[in-house]
């Protein structure tokens, strides 16, 4: 389906609620607003195949900009409000995007960036200012009927990736009608019974894939998406009984941050509304997963994939129950563990997770890490290691790489380390992940200061300044260890696999 059936046959109903902006959008403004906006677009000369970048709050706006965008076959390239300028500057480049529209809050941040790509076109979304354009003020004398060559687009988002740059996951456009349905429109329906009667609650910043792609869903199903600002716990379960909620995504570090609310909080509120909650982005903690269903009931689901959307496995709280740590079985592709030297391996044996048959993909402008993504059978990988049961469920072991997962966020630790030792007062830095109660994973750093002794308080503080101005809040390392060397190979390769002993093992799940 798309959203315009459901603004066509009851236009009236909320499309989109947001409680503390006190804002509700229903299917016919939501598509009024999209058919201006696809006639703006198609008017400042933008064609099927080009690229509109949108740096947005959990505001309206993101799904406004989006459907214009997607219902004239562009590519829709969400960016993190978390980013530094130089990053958001750096995907607007090689992204190719023409047109960046952002929050008013961000302007500031949206001109810095601008400046490093002068070619793309700026929008605040309410106000006209510093050289921006209101978005807003540009569709109102639009026509508010469908253009006359609409064709279905989809994103481009992007991930963090091997070199620490992001990277643009870039699907093929869509052939078919706008109308025509999508893996997660069919898997909502079939495994979570999601349709016009749900009330799904958007828990995380829109930028990030899954949100986005959820809540679109929701919308293309003919639900309402009710959207938090921003995550918190007591808050989330308020809107819950609130706004009776039946379905729910989450990553799991939320359901720690639930489950640390005291008891009276916990039972303060209602949440007898639910039908599915569903989790990813980052492996959930077996008790964690347990306490929640013990809490909520069997209505937990968790399904594993990536921004790239090559493959995706899905399981309920009743499998879940009966294989506790797996991330279920193939709803999408077909899972293959491959060995180092290829082969594919069979029940109970590790190795690369790949997915055959699933959505094609490429890495925009970077055919290296296309062809590492895949392997000569066509087979894709999101670099995660793990194993199948001798009933083809997939569990996770670890990862490829020292990627950590944050909060549900990826964080590539080469880009902080590359940035520290540019610091006067560092000669040698190592980042990695230790285990976190509430996050998963804490970005810790471990720091060769350049002269000794040093002030270890004094020093953490300024390289914690330091990191934040240049990449942001969200790469930022919590915690800054100190030592007078780091183990290096002879070639000069770093054994970050004995930091991660020495310094992960001894810190393990401190608050």
């Amino acid at each position: 389906m798309h959203p315009r059936h459901h603004a066509l046959s009851d236009p009236q109903r909320p499309a989109l609620i947001l409680p503390e902006r006190r804002q509700s959008v229903s299917y016919g403004q939501l598509e009024s607003a999209a058919n201006k906006g696809a006639h703006l677009l198609r008017g400042l000369g933008m064609a099927r195949g080009d690229v509109i970048a949108l740096l947005l709050d959990n505001e309206a706006a993101i799904f406004e900009a989006g459907w214009a965008a997607q219902r004239i076959g562009l590519y829709q390239t969400s960016i993190s409000t978390k980013l530094s300028a130089a990053d958001i500057a750096y995907i607007l480049r090689d992204s190719g995007a023409r047109i960046l529209i952002a929050s008013d809050r961000l302007a500031d941040l949206a001109a810095q960036a601008l400046a490093e790509a002068p070619d793309v076109r700026g929008y605040l979304v309410d106000h006209a200012q510093n050289g921006f354009e209101s978005w807003r003020d540009a569709i109102a004398t639009c026509p508010d009927h469908p253009v006359a060559d609409e064709s279905a687009g989809t994103d481009m988002l992007y991930s963090s990736g091997t070199t620490g740059r992001p990277k643009g996951v870039k699907p093929p456009l869509p052939e078919g009608p706008l109308d025509e349905s999508t893996p997660l429109e069919t898997m909502g329906a079939r495994l979570y019974g999601m349709g016009p009667d749900s009330l799904y609650l958007s828990t995380s910043p829109l930028y990030h894939a899954a949100p986005l792609r959820w809540a679109m869903t929701v919308h293309r199903l003919g639900g309402t998406v009710i959207v938090m600002e921003r995550f918190d716990a007591e808050s989330a379960l308020a809107m819950i009984e609130r706004h009776r909620i039946t379905h729910a995504t989450w990553v799991p570090t939320h359901f720690v941050r639930l489950l640390k609310l005291p008891e009276e909080v916990r039972k303060r509120h209602d949440h007898g509304s639910l039908r599915a909650v569903i989790h990813a982005a980052a492996p959930c903690p077996v008790p964690v997963k347990q306490a929640m269903i013990d809490w909520w009931g069997p209505i937990i689901h968790e399904y594993y994939s990536g921004t790239e959307c090559c493959g995706i496995t899905a399981l309920s709280a009743q499998e879940w129950l009966a294989k506790p740590g797996s991330v279920g079985k193939a709803v999408l592709g077909e899972v293959k563990i491959v060995g180092d030297n290829g082969a594919l391996l069979g029940p109970g044996e590790t190795g690369d997770v790949y997915f055959a048959g699933g959505p094609a993909f490429v890495y925009h402008n970077d055919p290296e890490k296309t062809a590492a993504a895949h392997d000569d059978r066509g087979w894709a990988t999101l670099g995660d290691i793990g194993h199948v049961d001798e009933d083809g469920y997939l569990f996770l072991t670890d990862r490829r790489s020292f990627m950590i997962i944050s909060g549900g966020v990826n964080i590539y630790p080469q880009e902080i380390e590359n940035l520290l030792v540019t610091h006067p007062k560092v000669a040698d830095a190592a980042v990695i992940g230790v285990p976190d109660e509430e996050m998963g994973e804490r970005v810790v750093a471990i720091v060769q200061p350049q002269d000794a002794p040093w002030d270890s308080e004094a020093l953490a503080q300024q390289l914690t300044r330091f990191t934040r101005e240049a990449l942001g809040g969200v790469k930022t390392p919590r915690e800054f260890l100190f030592r007078a060397d780091l183990p290096r190979e002879p070639t000069g390769k770093l054994m970050k696999r004995l930091l991660v002993e020495e310094f992960g093992k001894s810190r393990h799940l401190l608050p």
